[in-house]
């Protein structure tokens, strides 16, 4: 009988380390590298073995401000339709990226909603304290990397919560309700 129950015990431990999430899936603040101001609020998450995000919340533009900076097709995007018609919350910007190891996804794609460009993507994640280039977190934080060719330039991103995205849905309502 003890037996049995170290043996449903290690079994509980084990599927509950496979259906944790990945460290970089959830909310998230992106940060402007040159401002320190929060731009938007993301979630990031995993689907089909690969990594999204989507924006949860604009900080400075109505949440139903449509990404017409944007073309209308860009390679491998993973929902059809008329991408510069689509709303900048909610449609997946990060896209297609693809395990390296835990917290760090490599050889995606991210397209800036506010100018329609599309960039490589790599994502670190980073627990408080590591370091990457020249940063040191300070907190659980993502290192968010916009490649182009053989440059990175890096952006790094703090947690957020639900109540990040209403206030930044209070400040900013959908201008069509």
């Amino acid at each position: 009988m003890k037996k049995l129950l170290t043996l449903l015990g290690a079994l509980f431990v084990l599927s509950a380390a496979v259906f944790a999430a990945d460290p970089a899936c959830g909310l998230w603040k992106s940060i402007d590298d040159k401002t320190g101001e929060v731009t938007a609020i993301w979630k990031i998450y995993e689907e089909g073995g690969k990594l999204f995000g989507t924006i949860a919340a604009t900080t400075s533009d109505p949440q139903d401000v449509i990404a017409s900076a944007c073309k209308e097709s860009y390679k491998n995007f993973p929902i059809s339709g008329a991408v510069n018609k689509m709303k900048t919350v909610g449609t997946p910007w990060i896209f297609n990226m693809v395990k390296e190891s835990e917290g760090n996804w490599k050889d995606g794609n991210i397209i800036d909603p506010s100018n329609g460009k599309m960039y490589g993507c790599v994502i670190k994640y980073l627990k408080k304290g590591e370091k990457n280039k020249k940063y040191t977190a300070t907190e659980p934080t993502l290192a968010m990397a916009g490649t182009v060719g053989p440059i990175q330039v890096f952006q790094y991103w703090v947690s957020a919560t639900e109540a990040d995205i209403k206030a930044a849905q209070e400040k900013n309502p959908p201008k069509n309700k």
